[in-house]
């Protein structure tokens, strides 16, 4: 199924100890953001891209582009459009951009290693259940803590790592975001949006080496990762 994508570049370079957003840190010699949306330009089901970035880095969301040297049928799917405060507006903002696509996939710019399978796993699940994200079961032992203190530990046996792309059907989504504004409630992701609508949320396998990139220390290992999916190439 064809879809469209929401693609989250408005983020700020706090916790990376940066006066710059961390999507333009380069990796590889290309900026964060590029190695994001690239799996999404070379799949043909991706009809429409909207970059959602802040109103005054625009112009740096175009420059990137035209270094990628995409064709002009490439750069005709691309919108820009400003974000918002929050995440959440950010999305809102991007969502009134969408045209008839029955599926809309959301990305975080910061996420630089999604690949095909994973986004053929989510639209295939997404078009037939209506609502599925991309998440990996929880490696580590949790812990429940409260003033510095262990208060309990949690069975891992059902926790999950959420990533993204999400994916969910246009008027769900549509629908979660006007239940939200209603309720002046805000979420950390959409599907935590959707979920108040009672709507089933599928999980499919995302990957490992899926991270976001947050903070200084997550810049090695995003080296490391991209030279083992580069040697895997070969």
């Amino acid at each position: 199924m064809d879809y469209e994508l929401i693609f989250l570049a408005a983020g700020q370079g706090k916790r990376m100890n940066t006066n710059q957003n961390k999507m333009w840190l380069e990796l590889a010699s290309e900026p964060i953001f590029v190695h994001a949306l690239k799996p999404f330009l070379a799949d043909s089901r991706c009809k429409h891209v909207i970059v959602v970035c802040q109103a005054d880095e625009k112009h740096i969301v175009q420059q990137s582009l035209e270094k990628m040297a995409l064709s002009a049928s490439e750069l005709a799917q691309i919108e820009l459009v400003s974000g918002g405060a929050e995440r959440q507006y950010s999305v809102k903002n991007g969502l009134a951009k969408c045209g008839a696509a029955e599926l809309v996939l959301v990305h975080d710019g910061a996420r630089p290693f999604v690949s095909l399978d994973m986004i053929d796993r989510l639209c295939e699940t997404a078009s037939c259940e209506g609502a599925a994200i991309c998440a990996v079961k929880v490696k580590d032992t949790v812990k429940r803590v409260e003033r510095g203190v262990v208060q309990e530990t949690v069975d891992r046996e059902n926790l999950w790592q959420v990533q993204t792309p999400q994916a969910f059907k246009q008027e769900t989504l549509k629908e979660a975001h006007a239940k939200a504004a209603i309720d002046d409630f805000l979420g950390t992701d959409e599907a935590s949006l959707v979920e108040r609508l009672g709507v089933p949320i599928q999980v499919v396998e995302g990957s490992y080496y899926n991270i976001k990139i947050t903070t200084p220390e997550d810049m090695p290992l995003a080296q490391a990762i991209l030279g083992e999916l580069e040697g895997n190439e070969h």
